[in-house]
């Protein structure tokens, strides 16, 4: 069994910001290759080559070099509600998931996750399909001059649901998603031969990455298709760029095997695999980084370069409890609360 924490040290809005600061880091790091996915799921032609650096050097010849970053405004906007509404669902979904002594299995906290996950996808889903519309898109001869204009003129000429297209497919990769995650964690004590609960820092890194690398593999042929359907548009220059013409989520899985092979359905894997280090690396090395500085802030530690604790103080206090203490010290009043049950 495994008990749902969270450093307590921390306020929310804190923890929201590091999260998004170290998101958007690691989103525009990685922007080339996810733009080289996409490209490749949706089936857009860049030059003769083949793989991730041929379309990324096919667009920055044509296009220039910021265009390997198209999209990416739209993507780190999106971090902060998707993480605000994620951890919201994930919350709610880790209380109804818990025993009453407050305990929730691995399996549980899986499922928790990755329903999470789903929630916060659908509910900021229009802004994915927004960035995958200017990732494909030629720079030099635009349909969309922006973000803004991409969103009302999807509403405009195609209505409100396009805004949606392919959403049925981030229900269905769930299911893979959830199994690889199970797979990898019944599994890491085989791996290192050793209890989790000793694993060290960059064994817990090597897990993040081993899980990702398989839910995404497992979970990709969804996406392609997902990213297809968001993509094809009767109102855009060769309806999208999209290499198969379909007319749902089922047609369009037998359009891409019939045109490609099953193997088609994992275009793009390469690129979507190779920024899988770099991206958590990133992203956990800045998100830690800022968790220092904000714990600084709040009194726990000595200094925002290391983890070394300020003497004297409780660090199972919450940051209002320490500061309401510290202003005791100070001036001998404590400010009123209302007593809580």
């Amino acid at each position: 069994m495994a008990t749902w924490r969270r450093d307590g040290r921390l306020t929310g809005s804190q923890r929201l910001l590091c999260a998004g600061l170290s998101g958007v880091l690691s989103l525009s790091l990685t922007a080339p290759l996810e733009l080289a996915t996409v490209l490749a799921q949706v089936g857009v032609v860049r030059g003769r080559g083949r793989g991730p650096w041929a379309a990324g050097l096919g667009v920055w010849r044509a296009e220039g070099p910021r265009a390997l970053w198209k999209g990416n405004t739209v993507a780190c906007l999106r971090l902060f509600p998707y993480s605000a509404v994620q951890l919201t669902a994930y919350r709610k979904f880790v209380v109804l998931f818990m025993d009453d002594l407050g305990h929730i299995s691995q399996w549980s906290a899986i499922m928790a996750g990755s329903l999470a996950g789903m929630v916060s996808t659908i509910v900021t889903y229009p802004s994915d399909l927004i960035k995958t519309r200017l990732i494909v898109q030629n720079v030099l001869e635009p349909s969309y001059r922006g973000i803004l204009h991409a969103f009302s003129t999807v509403y405009q000429q195609e209505g409100f649901l396009a805004l949606y297209r392919g959403v049925s497919l981030t229900v269905l990769g769930a299911l893979p998603f959830s199994a690889g995650s199970l797979l990898v964690y019944m599994n890491l004590e085989k791996i290192w031969n050793g209890p989790r609960d000793r694993f060290s820092l960059l064994q817990n890194f090597a897990n993040i990455c081993l899980a990702a690398a398989v839910t995404q593999t497992l979970s990709f042929p969804c996406d392609t298709v997902k990213r297809k359907m968001q993509a094809q548009s009767p109102f855009l220059p060769r309806g999208g760029g999209v290499d198969v013409h379909f007319s749902g989520a089922t047609d369009c899985f037998r359009q891409i095997v019939k045109a490609h092979g099953v193997l088609g359905l994992w275009n793009g894997l390469a690129a979507n695999l190779l920024k899988i280090v770099p991206y958590f690396g990133v992203m956990f090395g800045t998100f830690e980084f800022c968790k220092r500085i904000c714990l600084y802030h709040n009194g726990y530690i000595v200094s925002p370069l290391s983890y070394k604790l300020t003497p004297g103080v409780d660090q199972s206090l919450k940051p209002q409890e320490l500061r309401e203490l510290k202003k005791f010290f100070k001036t001998g009043k404590l400010n009123s609360r209302k007593p809580t049950l």
